[in-house]
């Protein structure tokens, strides 16, 4: 498992499907239906993604392995932040630290 994507890749695929893994073999396909701004500074970079998943099953806050046809698999905490009749929306937040800063 890699670490997970960098906020361009994110972009770049944007509207695809995304694989979150229940147990060992059973997945959950959402969507990566928002991907924000990405905020830079010169210690740290900022951003936001979100997915859509059906209302059934309901993800728990925590630490998930997803999976990608071209980006691979990796794992993200994911927050489940709203509800309605298209689906459940999750939130992964990143708050990455400049190493080059």
């Amino acid at each position: 498992m890699s670490d997970p994507p960098q906020h361009a890749a994110f972009a770049e695929h944007l509207k695809t499907t995304f694989r979150v893994y229940l147990d060992d073999v059973n997945t959950l396909d959402t969507t990566l239906v928002e991907v924000s701004e990405l905020l830079l500074s010169p210690r740290q970079e900022q951003f936001s993604i979100i997915f859509r998943g059906p209302n059934e099953p309901f993800l728990n806050q925590g630490n998930w392995r997803l999976s990608h046809d071209q980006l691979g698999e990796f794992e993200l905490f994911l927050v489940p932040v709203s509800k309605s009749d298209r689906g459940i929306d999750y939130q992964a937040v990143f708050n990455r630290i400049s190493t080059t800063g």
